[in-house]
């Protein structure tokens, strides 16, 4: 189901800081960036049944070349945020904060990724030595973690065919998709879908009417106070990325052996 995809990856996305197992003027460009095209696609939301509307707006999602996921998810741990610009070529910028961890900001050119972790981030890390880590390494960036086994996981967040493969992919769970209503979110009209998975948790996606039909909003409400919102916008939209200067970067298997006497 789309929607319970769309919010648990974005969780996993911002899981991926602790280095865990685990594994995103701006309004939504919903025409998708096809200046050439004779008029504006629409979506008959009259004609067209809840699946066939979900099964447009899996496609649409899976066929951008960039986008910009912004909102939240919450738990029994607290609230998990992310901000994040990615596209197709694996660049990304933006910043993720967890609960009782911090924030970090990640930049990726494609080739190289790089995190600056924030002083709350570096001492709930550290442990004993998260406070003098935090102070030996302010405000600069980690990178060459790309093959530690601890630490992949985090270049994996800039990868849009990745991130689109896991929300849109069929999780093989019973579920239902009922039709909502029209709205308006960030600018773009929109139709409302109504998903109830198999365990009864709720999620609302609003789907872009005009232009190509791309999810831009998911709402979900679920057990035990895991709600959230997530929005995305910025379709197609060219990413520019301005790489961190050498001197305010730390190589990361350097930083492991500094990190132990920090």
């Amino acid at each position: 189901m789309l929607s319970k995809r769309l919010v648990s990856t974005a969780a996993i996305c911002l899981l991926l800081a602790a280095g865990t197992a685990a594994c995103g003027d701006n309004k939504s460009d919903a025409k998708g960036g096809d200046s050439k095209a004779a008029a504006p696609q629409k979506l008959d939301t009259d004609k067209l049944s809840a699946q066939d509307i979900e099964k447009q707006a899996k496609d649409a999602l899976a066929g951008a070349t960039a986008l910009k996921i912004s909102g939240n998810m919450a738990d029994e741990d607290g609230k998990m945020e992310i901000n994040l610009a990615l596209d197709n070529k694996s660049q990304c910028t933006g910043t993720m904060a967890m609960p009782g961890m911090g924030k970090f900001e990640i930049i990726s050119d494609g080739k190289t990724s790089y995190v600056k972790p924030d002083k709350d981030f570096w001492t709930n890390l550290g442990g004993p030595n998260g406070a003098k880590a935090a102070e030996l390494f302010k405000g600069r960036y980690l990178t060459g973690f790309d093959n530690d086994p601890e630490m992949k996981s985090l270049s994996s967040v800039c990868n849009l065919a990745e991130f689109s493969k896991k929300i849109t992919e069929d999780d093989g769970k019973d579920g239902k998709v009922e039709k909502g209503s029209a709205g308006n979110v960030n600018g773009v009209k929109t139709f409302s879908l109504k998903a109830t998975d198999s365990k009864g948790e709720v999620s609302t996606i609003h789907v872009a009417t005009e232009g190509k039909p791309y999810p831009v909003r998911i709402e979900h409400a679920g057990a035990k106070g895991s709600d959230g919102q997530i929005d995305f916008s910025d379709f197609d939209k060219p990413l520019t990325i301005q790489a961190p200067s050498a001197d305010n970067v730390i190589d990361f298997t350097k930083f492991k052996d500094q990190f132990k006497t920090a």
